[in-house]
């Protein structure tokens, strides 16, 4: 399994191009600078993953750039400037995105070819404008696909998606992640890669009782709902099932997890990894501001110490706000600390 060289300690973007907090100038002129990528760089990260979506850096689904694709723009030379490199993720498309609420049919994607044809159209225009930055900037084909009956027309147009940017960016390296909102247990349902510059994709929130624990929008969520980190299996259990979810039985209950969790979790996507000979990288992964920071330390040095046996690259979610972010005031106790696992 090979290592996705320039991209294993990341963080994310999000809110500023992508899930915006506020779409007005002021926004798009002071959410992420030039100071923030200073910042990042000083961390020791080597990239960022920067979430854009359709209807802000372009006009329509004709792909003309919008008057913000000079935000884009202003990153990846912020980011050379100061050694790092970035990851263009398309967090949305037109007729897609991962929260099926934005969208009036988020199924249509999968089976509109007009709407197919404006995702090619806006890849050929991204791979047109930074495809000759190979060695600076990656491309992420899309955000997590949820619908796990979609997997096969996923790939269908992954593939499809792959040969048009070849076209114009040959060395550009392109990621591709699964269904279930990229879990790392569908990345055996991809396909085998196109080429050696194909990198897979996942997403680990788990268990995800702790990770969003109190988040509004997770239904059945509420103020009181506390968890630990580490707790046993048939703890985490007993939460899940207080949101109405039944999850399958994990074996023996009363232990307390830890990093084995991580390890036995990623064992089929590294496997699959191994016999293509593929790099793995995990473009979202974090803890929601409403979580115990010390809790949340320990729950990073495990995901993390998987990540560093087995080489995985990372981007953390997420720099600032959206309720994960790293340098807001939740974090000041440990911040130094998980700085130093990123």
């Amino acid at each position: 399994m090979r290592v996705f060289t320039g991209y294993q300690r990341g963080v994310n973007l999000g809110g500023w191009l992508s899930q915006c907090v506020a779409t007005d100038e002021h926004h798009y002129a002071t959410f992420i600078t030039e100071a923030d990528i200073e910042r990042l760089a000083g961390w020791g990260l080597d990239h960022v993953r920067l979430p854009i979506d359709c209807d802000v850096i372009f006009t329509g689904p004709d792909a003309a750039p919008s008057e913000q694709m000079r935000r884009v723009d202003d990153c990846v030379a912020w980011c050379e400037k100061l050694g790092l490199r970035v990851l263009l993720d398309l967090h949305k498309t037109y007729g897609y995105m991962f929260d099926t609420a934005v969208v009036p049919d988020p199924d249509a994607f999968f089976t509109d070819a007009p709407l197919q044809d404006a995702f090619i159209r806006l890849w050929r225009a991204l791979a047109g404008r930074y495809g000759s930055k190979p060695e600076r900037v990656a491309f992420e084909l899309l955000n997590e696909v949820t619908d796990p009956k979609h997997a096969r027309a996923w790939n269908a147009i992954a593939a499809r998606a792959v040969r048009e940017i070849r076209q114009i960016a040959p060395q550009t390296s392109i990621l591709i992640g699964g269904v279930r909102h990229n879990s790392v247990s569908s990345v055996p349902l991809l396909d085998p890669p196109a080429d050696e510059r194909i990198v897979y994709n996942f997403h680990c929130y788990e268990p995800l009782v702790f990770t969003h624990q109190k988040a509004s929008w997770v239904k059945g969520m509420t103020p009181d709902f506390d968890v630990a980190y580490p707790d046993t299996l048939a703890a985490y259990r007993r939460a899940a099932e207080k949101l109405g979810y039944k999850p399958k039985d994990a074996g023996d209950g009363d232990r307390l997890v830890g990093a084995d969790m991580f390890e036995a979790m990623f064992a089929p996507a590294i496997e699959v990894a191994k016999r293509y000979d593929v790099p793995l990288y995990c473009g979202e992964y974090g803890v929601i501001d409403q979580a115990p920071v010390e809790d949340t330390l320990r729950w990073y040095r495990d995901i993390h110490s998987v990540f560093e046996k087995y080489g995985i690259g990372r981007a953390a979610w997420t720099y600032k706000q959206r309720d994960f972010g790293l340098v807001d005031a939740h974090y000041d106790a440990v911040r130094e600390a998980l700085v130093r696992l990123l």
